[in-house]
């Protein structure tokens, strides 16, 4: 039988999800395949979210000729909204009904959509060179807490199986090193197009081959310890989760063999060939390595 109403507009929904992460993501496109359907389209609906908040703060928004009170105008009405249909279940935009209908089958809480959104503020207002605080701070909303979100989703998988603490802390250490990763490769566009290095200490173009050691090495050490908490998930989110650290361990080991000099003129990235090789791993259970 055909879904009709809100079943039907939740899917429709949940389409437009995932559009976005097809369009923007090729390695979180290809990990999400080992997911089950359900699981699957959660992802997609954490994504999507995420992404248009970036989006907001990240240059689109700038290019429509809106001004720094305008952008942050539109980024908490956004926040707004997908609090709101948290509670209501409904949304008349289809990026937030999708994350909405997921965040309450998943049991995400209102809190970690509050310090995601909080982290996308500063954004709109960067410090002029980051510090420790605001560099531990940033990347526990923007991407520790998107970490506790995917896991909520992947136990879908198997309702009634409980989050332990070491599960929680791997989440969130995968969350953190798939963002310093992203640091590090966007570290060009972010500086010359945006005006941001979120590396403490790090400002214009002092960044150098010390610095990057210390982040690839806070990066092995994030992976480490997720890679320990992954084998608790579900099967399906197991398998797709390796393949998520794996193809992030790749870029790491690429990272940590450039000179910084190349790294703030060029973007590094996994060729095709490899990332399907991680993926073929993943499937066959072998793990990350």
């Amino acid at each position: 039988m055909s879904a009709t109403g809100l079943a039907l507009y939740t899917s429709a929904a949940r389409t437009s999800s995932a559009r976005v992460i097809s369009m923007y993501s090729t390695s979180f496109g290809l990990a999400s395949r080992l997911l089950t359907r359900r699981v699957r389209a959660g992802i997609a609906d954490v994504y999507a979210l995420v992404r248009v908040a970036d989006e907001i703060v990240d240059g689109p928004a700038e290019e429509a000729g809106m001004d720094a009170a305008e952008t942050r105008a539109v980024l908490d009405a956004l926040e707004a909204e997908t609090l709101a249909a948290m509670r209501r279940g409904f949304s008349a935009n289809l990026v937030v009904h999708a994350f909405a209908a997921t965040a309450r089958d998943a049991g995400i809480p209102p809190e970690l959509v509050v310090e995601f959104f909080e982290s996308m503020r500063t954004d709109l207002d960067p410090p002029a060179v980051f510090d420790e605080i605001a560099y531990r701070r940033y990347i526990h909303g923007s991407a520790e807490v998107v970490g506790s979100m995917c896991l909520r989703v992947f136990m879908l998988e198997r309702p009634g199986l409980k989050i332990s603490e070491d599960m929680e802390e791997g989440a969130r250490r995968l969350g953190a090193a798939f963002q310093k990763v992203n640091f590090l490769r966007d570290l060009a566009e972010d500086r010359d197009r945006l005006g941001r290095v979120y590396l403490p200490g790090v400002a214009g173009h002092e960044f150098g081959d010390a610095h990057k050691d210390v982040v690839v090495a806070e990066i092995a050490a994030d992976l480490a310890a997720a890679r320990h908490a992954i084998t608790a998930l579900p099967p399906r989110a197991r398998k797709a989760t390796s393949a998520a650290a794996g193809l992030f361990a790749h870029l790491n080991d690429r990272l940590s063999k450039t000179p910084a000099a190349e790294i703030i003129r060029r973007r590094v990235s996994v060729p095709p060939a490899a990332k399907a090789w991680v993926l073929m791993r993943a499937l066959s259970g072998r793990g990350t390595r």
